[in-house]
């Protein structure tokens, strides 16, 4: 990859001639090819590629970005005389800036994120169409609302004016299915889908096409609750948009700004002693695996939650520096950035969890979302199943359940159904009671 290479250091070159102070570059390469299909037949066939290379200038403390795809000789030095012209007119940021040479990682460990396999479109069409056929073959699945698969490759290189210098590869695979069960107005839709670094360790597409065409059954004739306080299990499908609640109100740039309502409670206890979530950049296969941060920083797997407590927020180096705290190697070319995040399972299982409550709500999908990342309050419309003497009896839709992240994260117990099948996982979570407006 000395080709890309070669010309994020020409990039660096051009804007120190055209004087910038500081300035880091990437260009990348990708091609990414994917096929839908509906009802047996190919609908959509796409193969883009692209090359793209992106330049970030600092002229003293004023700093700007910009991107082009068009990487000749003309169209760089271009692209580099826009920047430092913009960096020039920008506001000063006493925060911002590449990192000291000190810092950089010096360690590169393999993660086996990109594969050598050559996937043809035909593999493709074939697995889409497996998965297809094989959940509207479910007894009670009626339509196809399609299926895919595709294939990704990426090639990168990013190079700095503190001798940062490094080149990535990258591959992912996926396939999904959505169909339809039931008829005229008593239809009902459900889906599954699984992406992976290699092909080879795909799910299925008998597995993937089964659970869809299962799920979307299971789902028909739903009811509808009166407003009640009740407990709350949200299925491991939809716990990790916990995750993401965490994540943002953890971030640095959120805490910087004081716009998250984790703003002073770093190193406070927020969730029970048996919760643990670890962001681990090393996992080898990784769907968000990296060997280095954005900013060239090293990174290591870390617990953001050890044992309940917040151990740290996630700091770039910007937001690292507005806060008066050591980096976390959680950089990200635009921000602060988490890796592979995952909390640990529980002991319990989802129906052990379903039986202690005895009646309550299984939450399995959300509709829209009204989050306060400010105050933590929080309000989502709802889909799932009512659970009623500690089983999960009939299928539930249109309710609201509200409450507050700080409550929820204080109650929350995780289950021991987890399963890495995405970058941020989590297993089923028991949130104790929550507020449920029906009709």
């Amino acid at each position: 990859m000395t080709d890309l290479l070669n010309i994020a250091k020409d990039l660096l070159t051009l804007a120190k001639k055209q004087g910038a102070t500081a300035a880091d570059a990437i260009v990348g390469e990708s091609r990414d090819t994917s096929i839908s299909v509906r009802n047996g037949e190919v609908e959509n066939l796409e193969q883009a590629e692209s090359r793209e290379a992106t330049i970030r200038v600092f002229v003293g403390q004023s700093s700007a970005r910009m991107s082009g795809s068009v990487l000749t000789p003309d169209a760089l030095e271009r692209l580099v005389a826009r920047a430092v012209e913009m960096a020039k007119l920008a506001p000063p940021d006493p925060y911002a800036g590449v990192a000291d040479p000190s810092q950089l990682a010096a360690h590169f460990p393999d993660l086996d994120v990109a594969s050598n396999e050559t996937i043809t479109a035909d593999q493709l069409r074939n697995r889409a169409l497996e998965a297809e056929r094989v959940a509207l073959a479910v007894p009670g699945v009626t339509k196809s609302n399609g299926a895919g698969a595709s294939a990704y490759a990426a090639r990168s290189a990013i190079a700095a004016t503190n001798g940062y210098e490094r080149t990535n590869r990258r591959t992912n695979f996926g396939n999904s299915v959505s169909v339809i069960a039931g008829e005229t107005t008593a239809m009902e839709r459900d889906y599954d889908g699984h992406g992976a670094i290699y092909w080879s360790d795909l799910e299925s597409a008998e597995k993937i096409g089964r659970t869809a065409g299962q799920r979307a059954v299971r789902r028909l004739h739903p009811r509808k609750l009166a407003s009640q306080t009740v407990p709350v299990i949200f299925d491991r499908r939809i716990a990790t948009s916990l995750m993401g609640h965490l994540l943002g109100g953890i971030s640095g740039a959120a805490i910087a700004r004081g716009t998250s309502f984790l703003k002073e409670d770093r190193g406070k206890k927020l969730f029970a002693d048996n919760v643990t979530i670890i962001d681990d950049p090393l996992r080898p296969r990784g769907l968000a695996s990296r060997s280095a941060d954005g900013e060239g920083l090293p990174v290591q797997r870390r617990a953001l939650i050890d044992k309940g407590v917040l151990t740290n927020w996630i700091l770039d180096l910007r937001s690292a520096r507005q806060l008066g705290l050591a980096p976390t190697g959680q950089g990200g070319q635009g921000g602060p950035s988490s890796s592979n995040v995952h909390m640990e399972a529980g002991t319990r299982s989802p129906e052990e969890m379903m039986k202690a409550i005895g009646t309550g709500f299984l939450v399995t999908e959300f509709i829209g979302s009204s989050i306060n990342m400010v105050t933590g309050d929080y309000s989502r419309g709802a889909s799932g199943y009512w659970i009623e003497n500690g089983e999960a009896t009939y299928p539930v839709s249109e309710v609201t359940i509200a409450g507050n992240l700080r409550a929820m994260f204080a109650n929350l117990e995780p289950a021991n159904d987890l399963i890495f099948r995405s970058s941020t996982v989590a297993p089923s979570c028991f949130l104790g009671e929550m507020t449920l407006a029906g009709q």
